[in-house]
Order: structure tokens, then sequence, then C-alpha cells
């Protein structure tokens, strides 16, 4: 497993009980993961060679990585030359430059999402400012999530918002793209021996501008069956496009008042914020993680529902700031409102103001009768832990 993160934590968890031999590697010594696996060592999981050193040491039967597009690369990688499952180097590679996978789109008119440009520093920023239409938004090409990314509505904004995009880009590069006004969705999809499953479209909760960070997840997700329908057709046009031959592919996308889809975002690997682990096989009843990783080493998947699927949601632990002095009784909280609540939060610890993902504390998870109910339980109770945490 490539990456020991508290998302990542959940694969190797699962895992573990399907039988599963696990072993995990993450930069940080103190990787959550590395208590959940079989064996574990200290490696940056962007360097490819020393992964692929360890996995051949290891004589590993796959190679997985989950929630973070920084080990796509190396997965691949390692898959390729060791002839285990994965995806096509050359499509995670594509895949990784969001200005590449715009213009394979583009190409293939995957959605209805117009020209996008790439940009590498600020003299081609000047070069293209007063020829792009505006508004555009405009993100690291290689980035994950919200970090880097900002809206631009005039050309005397687009060099300060590229610098900040391509200072947050491992790269150095940048791609803007036409702004989209619209409600955001996510899709999870798995290829497996060539065919392509659309697990579900999801529902998204999102912050407000400048920083699009996610709140939330669910399912079902509320969109006419067409629209749904033609949202899974652009998915499935995007993923030919692309070239993925195998595995978990996850993207969000912007559906405007005309039912316009735009595709915005697209990561080789399990989408994080439990979607892989909680809302997919709650509001499916597929059993995503453990198709994954049979998938991951060869062994025969089944994507027909195991359990009746439920409504569910999601909501972030984006709290307010300050350092935690006493927490609430979670155990409690779960029992009394009938939800789950995975977190990672101590005494001692700082919450930040939320921007991205990352500064997240945790996840409310929340199914009930109705997608209304199970949406106001996980924010009625994401609130509470809110305001029941004491802080300096």
């Amino acid at each position: 497993m490539l990456g020991g993160g508290f998302l990542q934590n959940f694969v190797i968890k699962k895992a573990r009980e399907m039988g599963y031999y696990v072993f995990c590697l993450d930069a940080d010594p103190n990787a959550l993961g590395f208590l959940s696996a079989n064996e574990h060592a200290v490696i940056n999981i962007v360097d490819e060679e020393a992964c692929l050193a360890y996995a051949r040491g290891k004589n590993v039967d796959g190679v997985l990585t989950a929630a973070t597009d920084y080990g796509v690369l190396t997965m691949s990688y390692i898959a390729q030359e060791l002839e285990l499952p994965g995806i096509n180097y050359e499509a995670a590679k594509r895949i990784r430059n969001k200005a590449a996978v715009r213009k394979c789109l583009f190409d293939a008119k995957a959605d209805d999402t117009g020209y996008s440009y790439e940009i590498h520093n600020v003299e081609e920023a000047e070069k293209y400012k007063n020829g792009i239409k505006y508004p555009v938004m405009v993100k690291p090409c290689d980035g994950s999530g919200s970090r880097g990314a900002s809206r631009v509505d005039r050309g005397e904004d687009l060099i300060e918002a590229c610098e900040l995009a391509i200072n947050s880009s491992i790269t150095h590069r940048a791609v803007a793209e036409p702004f989209i006004v619209g409600r955001e969705y996510g899709v999870e999809s798995f290829v497996d021996n060539g065919k392509i499953y659309v697990l579900a479209v999801m529902q998204k909760d999102m912050t407000l501008p400048p920083y699009y960070a996610e709140l939330g997840h669910a399912i079902p997700s509320g969109l006419s069956l067409s629209l749904e329908n033609k949202v899974k057709g652009c998915v499935k046009n995007a993923l030919i496009a692309l070239g993925v031959n195998h595995g978990s592919v996850n993207m969000d996308l912007l559906i405007n008042s005309k039912g316009q889809v735009h595709i915005v975002d697209i990561g080789a690997r399990m989408g994080g914020n439990l979607i892989g682990s909680h809302i997919i096989p709650t509001g499916t009843g597929i059993d995503y993680m453990g198709n994954m990783i049979k998938a991951a080493v060869g062994d025969e998947t089944n994507w027909t529902p195991a359990t009746s699927p439920q409504p569910v949601a999601t909501k972030l632990l984006a709290l307010k700031p300050g350092i935690v002095k006493v927490l609430p009784d979670f155990v409690k909280i779960e029992t009394e409102f009938n939800v789950i609540v995975e977190h990672h939060l101590h005494v001692g610890d700082s919450i930040t103001p939320y921007r991205t993902n990352l500064d997240g504390c945790g996840y409310v998870v929340a199914k009930a009768s109705t997608i209304e109910h199970s949406i106001e339980l996980a924010a009625k109770v994401r609130q509470m832990i809110d305001i029941t945490i004491l802080r300096k």
C-alpha cells in the first residue's frame, strides 16, 4: 500500500480483514497505516525506484494507492515493472497533468467544456492574458483538491493566480480552464478487465469561493435519470479517451443550468473523504474496497451489490480554529444519533481555518430513510461536535 495516512488506513484494515498480508510505505515515520499493516517502511511514495525495489524485494502480488494522487505514478510503475494488475503508466502520467487531461477530453468531445491553456511561467501568462475568455479557473497541473486553485475574472489578475498555481505544482505548471457556474458532483468508477463500472454519482457540498474545498458527499445524486445517464456517458467517454485500462478513477464535475456536463478534476485512484470506505458501500451496496483489493492482485471480483443501498451523507469536520482542550464523547454521539464519526482529533491539536480538505479533522457519516434526512442529520451532528469541542 502506497501511503499510510488516515484515509489509506481504511484500505489497509480492509485488506487485513480479507486475509491479505499488507506492506505499507510512507515518508512519515508516524503514519497511522503502519500500525495496521503487517510490515512497513519509511519510503517516500513518489520515489518510484525506491518503492519498486522494496516491492520487488518483498515479492508482492499487487500494488495500490488510495485517496491521494501522489502515489499514482509509483503504483503504475511498480505494476508495469512487476507485471501486476495496474493502470497503464502513460495513462497514469497523462491524468496527473490537468492540462493534458483537459486537451484530451476537449479533442474527444468527452464533455461540454471549452478550450484550456497550459501555462509554465509568468511570461506565458502575460502572453495569454488578453486572449483568454474570462472567467477562468487556474490550478496546478498536477495538484490534488483545491490547493493552489483560484478563480480569475480579468486579465490583470491572471499572473498572480498562475504564480500561486505554479508554486503549488510539483512540476511548476498551471492550467487555465473555463470557469463553470454550476453544481458540483463526484463520480466514482472502476475499470476491471477492460469493463467500465460507474459505481455512483454523488452530490457534493462545497465551501464558498475562493477556496472550493469539499464539505461532504451524498448518495443518491438527486439528478434526473436522463441527466445521471448523461453524466455516466461522459465519464465513460473520458476514461476511454484517457486510455484507462485498470483501476479506480475519481472524478469531479459541474453541471450547469442547461444540463451541460463539465469534468473538472480526475484522479486515477479511489476517491478520498470516505468515498470508498463508507459512501459507496452504503449508498450502492457494492463492496468497493474489497473488489479494488481483489483486482489489484488479480483475484476474481463481483460488482453486483452485496447489500441493499441506503441514502447516505457525509459532512467533513470543518471546524472553528483553536487549540483543542477537551473533546466530546464521540462514542456517545454515535450511539445517540446513530451515526459514524471518523476523526483524528487529540487534545492539544491545533485546528486550522478550513481552506482545503487537509484542514478537515474527520467526518460524520449518516444514513437514513431519505437523502434529505441523511444530509440534515450529518450536518446537525457536525455542528454539535464543533460546538462541544472546548478550545484554549
